[in-house]
């Protein structure tokens, strides 16, 4: 530990360089979390008690896509308790989390309403079985390669505000699972998120 003008300076813990190791620090803390929050509850041990670790109820938090499915999460669970510890606004991180991960599947839906899309898709079906003559004829692959990256481009942009949100708390839970891990912080401490 340094000492400089009578105030102590503790060294950062270094974060993964590859994207695999982000995502294994943010799940081994995360894991951490989980099982403190399920001894304390009395609920460690296997099978887990479901409700402990994802909480029990409605539901209090909902997100509906664009493909027309509707994602919950409790907001009582350790997973919960464990996400405001790394992410410091579980219904913000939620939110985010859910968009990002689905920014493909809303994509494909803006595809599917294509036109020309819904026509070279209707001209591979009537394809019979193991004619790539016919298949290739459709033009469906060609489509898709060529409309695919711009739904994709459209449906980024429409959620940039969304994308931006992912990338800031996901950046504070990189920060936090890396200090917990080297013993530097503790759910405990002053500065934990609010459950």
């Amino acid at each position: 530990m340094l000492l400089v003008g009578g105030c102590s300076v503790k060294s950062q813990p270094t974060l993964p360089a590859s994207e695999q190791g982000r995502r294994d620090l943010i799940k081994a803390a995360q894991q951490m979390l989980v099982n403190r929050c399920m001894t304390a509850r009395g609920a460690a041990g296997q099978p887990p008690r479901q409700e402990a670790l994802f909480g029990a109820g409605p539901a209090e938090l909902s997100v509906t896509l664009a493909t027309g499915y509707t994602v919950r999460m409790h907001t009582d669970g350790c997973l919960a308790e464990a996400h405001r510890f790394l992410y410091g606004d579980q219904a913000r991180w939620f939110r985010a989390e859910v968009t990002v991960n689905n920014l493909r599947p809303e994509a494909q839906v803006r595809l599917a309403e294509d036109p020309g899309y819904r026509a070279a898709l209707a001209r591979r079906a009537a394809c019979p079985d193991e004619d790539t003559r016919c298949a290739r004829a459709s033009g469906l692959d060609e489509l898709r390669a060529r409309l695919e990256p711009l739904r994709l481009a459209e449906v980024r942009a429409a959620h940039r505000e969304e994308i931006a949100t992912y990338h800031q708390l996901r950046d504070r839970a990189l920060h936090r699972a890396a200090g917990l891990l080297a013993g530097q912080s503790t759910p405990h401490q002053k500065d934990r998120a609010p459950s």
